[in-house]
């Protein structure tokens, strides 16, 4: 988020304390195309369910993700129309770009 230095126009939510609805996260799918691309299989309950075993629906990605907060892949940016999810450098990259116009 630091590398990003969003404008003070960004709309930022902490989805610890103030968690995501169904209608965001529905909003976000629509975005991203799947529940699957905004799921963080690197959450600590990931691997203590041992879901990696299981063959996940697109309805298990959607459930857990609002069961709980860091089954979401964050940050999340929308910036006009496009969607950035996740840290890695490329994502982080390409939100710059979309940022800087």
């Amino acid at each position: 988020m630091d590398e990003l230095s969003l404008p003070d126009d960004v709309v930022l939510q902490d989805i610890k304390t103030q968690p995501i609805s169904v209608n965001e996260l529905e909003e976000l799918k629509d975005y991203s195309g799947s529940y699957e691309s905004l799921f963080s299989k690197r959450a600590q309950l990931y691997k203590e369910r041992n879901l990696k075993s299981k063959n996940l629906t697109e309805n298990d990605f959607k459930n857990l993700i609002l069961e709980h907060y860091t089954f979401l892949k964050r940050p999340v940016l929308i910036l006009e129309n496009q969607i950035f999810i996740g840290n890695a450098s490329k994502t982080v990259t390409e939100a710059l770009k979309a940022l800087r116009g």
